[in-house]
C-alpha cells in the first residue's frame, strides 16, 4: 500500500556518469562528520559509570552506587543532574541546528562542517579540563552546538554529492561513522576506566577532540556541492565540479535540473514560511518530523549513551558493563554495513519495515526477561551468567535491526525528499526534532527506569509498533530517484498526492507565472 511508482509508472530519469575516486574520497571525508556525534553518544554513558567521575561531580549518585543497602537496580543512577550532563548537549544541538540552516544555505555545506569541527574541539577541551559541574555543562553545550551544525550539513552534503543511484549507501556512510565513533568511545572507556589516579574520565572526554580535528581538517580540503554552488549563483564553478565528480563531460541533464531547482528556489521568498505554510510541502514535512521522532522513541539512545549505566542497573559488574557496551558497539557498526549494501538495492521502505518488526520482537523479549528476573522491586543482587548473556544477545539483535534501518535511514530519508528551495530549512527541522526528542529521552530515561521499571521497554516497543505501521501505510519508496526529481514520488503516492499539484499554493503559482513569462 505504501509503495509508489514514479510519475504514474514511467521509469525515473537517469543521468550519465560514473563512480569516480574523487567522489569516493569526498564522501568519505564528509561522512567523518558523523564521528563527533558517534563519539559523544558512546563516551557519555561510560564516563557516567566511572566512580571517580561520579564522586567528583555527582556525589549523591556515587554514594547510592557504593551503598550495600541500596539494592533496587532500577534506581541506582536516578539523578536529574546526571541526566542533564548527558541531555544538555542535545538541547544545545536543537537550537544550533536551526541557526545552521541559514549558514548552510548562505555560505555552503562545507562552512557549516568547518564550524562544527571548531566548536566541538573547544567543547572537548573544556570538558577534559572541567573542575566543577558548570564548566562540565558549558563544555557539553559547546559540543551540542558542534553536533547541531554537523548533523544539519553532513547528510545534505552526502546526498547532493552522491550519484543518484549511490545516494543511499553514500549517505549511510554518515551513520557508519557514527557507529565507528560509538565503538571507539566504548573501547576508550574500557581502557581509561582502568587508569589509576581516577583521571581516566578526563582522557575519555578530551579525546573527543580527535574526531573534531578530523572533520575540521577535512572541511578545509573538501569542495562544496554543485547544488549549493548553483544556489549561490556560482553556476560556472558548479558545472565544472559536476563534470569532475561524475567523471564525464555530458552533465547537461543533471545540471539543467539543478538550474531549474535553483530558479524555482529563487521564487520562494521565505523558505521557512513556505515550508510550514505551503500545502505541497506537507508530505515531506510530516516525514521530517515523524521520522526523527520515531527514531528516538525506538529507545536506541537508551542503549547507546546509557549502555554501561543500563548494564550496571541490570546487575552487571563495572568491567562487564563496559565489555557489554563494546559488544553492542561492534554489532552496531557491522550491521550498518547491511544498510550500506541494501538501501539502494532493496529500498528504504523495506528496510524500515523489516527493522521495525525485528526491534519490536526483541524489545518485547528484553522487557519480558527483565520483568521476569527483576520484577517490580528490582531487589536482585545475584545475576546468573546465562541470564546476562541472553539479555546481551537480545539487545544485540535489537541493535542490529536499528543499525540497518532506522539508524542510517532516519538521516538519509529526510535529507533526500525536499526540493532545493526549502532543503536547508527542512534539514534543520529534521535535526531539531531529532535533538529535541534525544534531549527528552536523555533527560527522562533514568527517572523513567526508576518509576516504570521493566515497563519502560514495553513503552518503547509500543512506539516501534506504531512507527512500523506508519511506514507500511504512508512511506513511499525513494531509491534510485534523482534528488531534484523527488517531488514526483509524492505526486504518485495514494495518500500524499492530495497535497500536491494545488494551483493555489504560492510556489506553484510562482512557477506557473515563470513558465508563462518564458513562453511569452
Amino acid at each position: 500500500m505504501g509503495g509508489v511508482s514514479f510519475d504514474g509508472g514511467s521509469p525515473p530519469p537517469s543521468y550519465p556518469g560514473k563512480l569516480t575516486p574523487y567522489v569516493l574520497l569526498t564522501v568519505l571525508a564528509g561522512a567523518a562528520g558523523g564521528l563527533i556525534f558517534g563519539y559523544d553518544l558512546g563516551i557519555s554513558g561510560g564516563v557516567t559509570s566511572m566512580a571517580p567521575f561520579l564522586e567528583k561531580f555527582f556525589p549523591d549518585v556515587y554514594e547510592r552506587q557504593q551503598s550495600i543497602t541500596s539494592t533496587n537496580q532500577y534506581c541506582k543512577f536516578n539523578s536529574p543532574t546526571l541526566q542533564l550532563f548527558t541531555s544538555s548537549l542535545y538541547l544545545a544541538a536543537l537550537f544550533a541546528s536551526l541557526a545552521a540552516g541559514e549558514v548552510t544555505k548562505k555560505f555552503g555545506r562545507r562552512i557549516s562542517m568547518m564550524m562544527a569541527g571548531f566548536i566541538f574541539l573547544f567543547g572537548a577541551a573544556l570538558n577534559a579540563g572541567a573542575v566543577h559541574l558548570s564548566m562540565l555543562i558549558l563544555g557539553r553545550i559547546l559540543l551540542g552546538i558542534g553536533i547541531g551544525f554537523a548533523n544539519q550539513s553532513v547528510p545534505l552534503y552526502l546526498s547532493e554529492m552522491s550519484p543518484y543511484n549511490y545516494r543511499g549507501r553514500f549517505n549511510i556512510c554518515f551513520q557508519l561513522m557514527i557507529t565507528i565513533g560509538i565503538l571507539c568511545a566504548n573501547l576508550i572507556n574500557f581502557g581509561t576506566a582502568k587508569i589509576s589516579g581516577g583521571w581516566g574520565w578526563r582522557l575519555s572526554l578530551g579525546l573527543a577532540g580527535v574526531p573534531a580535528v578530523i572533520i575540521l581538517i577535512a572541511s578545509f580540503f573538501l569542495s562544496d556541492t554543485p547544488n549549493s554552488m548553483v544556489q549561490r549563483g556560482r553556476e560556472i564553478e558548479a558545472k565544472a565540479l559536476l563534470k569532475r565528480i561524475r567523471g564525464v563531460d555530458d552533465v547537461d541533464a543533471e545540471f539543467n535540473d539543478m538550474l531549474a531547482a535553483k530558479n524555482e528556489a529563487d521564487l520562494v521568498e521565505s523558505p521557512w514560511r513556505n515550508l510550514f505554510g505551503t500545502k505541497c510541502y506537507r508530505p515531506q514535512l510530516a516525514m521530517s518530523i515523524l521520522i526523527p521522532f520515531f527514531q528516538q522513541f525506538t529507545g536506541i539512545n537508551v542503549i547507546m549513551f546509557y549502555a554501561p549505566v543500563l548494564f550496571q542497573s541490570l546487575g552487571f559488574g563495572s568491567d562487564a558493563s563496559l565489555i557489554s557496551s563494546v559488544i553492542t558497539g561492534v554489532v552496531n557498526m557491522f550491521a550498518t554495513g547491511v544498510s550500506i549494501y541494501g538501501s539502494d538495492r532493496w529500498g528504504r521502505r523495506s528496510l524500515f519495515l523489516e527493522g521495525g518488526v525485528q526491534m519490536f520482537i526483541f524489545q518485547s523479549l528484553i522487557a519480558g526477561l527483565i520483568g521476569w528476573r527483576f520484577g517490580v522491586s528490582g531487589n536482585v543482587t545475584d545475576i546468573p551468567f546465562w541470564f546476562a548473556a541472553v539479555v546481551v544477545v537480545c539487545i544485540c539483535v535489537y541493535v542490529m535491526g536499528f543499525a540497518w534501518s532506522w539508524g542510517p535511514l532516519g538521516w538519509l530519508y529526510p535529507s533526500e525528499i525536499f526540493p532545493l528551495e526549502v532543503r536547508s530549512a527542512a534539514q534543520s527541522v529534521t535535526v531539531a526534532v531529532n535533538m529535541a526528542f534525544t534531549f527528552i529521552v536523555g533527560q527522562c530515561f533514568l527517572t523513567m527506569l526508576c518509576s516504570m521499571k521493566y515497563g519502560l521497554f514495553i513503552f518503547f516497543a509500543f512506539f516501534v509498533a506504531v512507527m512500523t505501521l506508519f511506514c507500511y501505510f504512508f512511506m513511499p519508496e525513494t531509491k534510485n530517484i534523482p534528488i531534484e526529481e523527488m517531488t514526483q514520488v509524492w505526486r504518485s503516492h495514494w495518500f500524499w498526492k492530495r497535497f500536491m499539484n494545488e494551483p493555489n499554493d504560492p510556489v506553484n503559482k510562482a512557477i506557473a507565472m515563470s513558465k508563462l513569462r518564458d513562453r511569452v
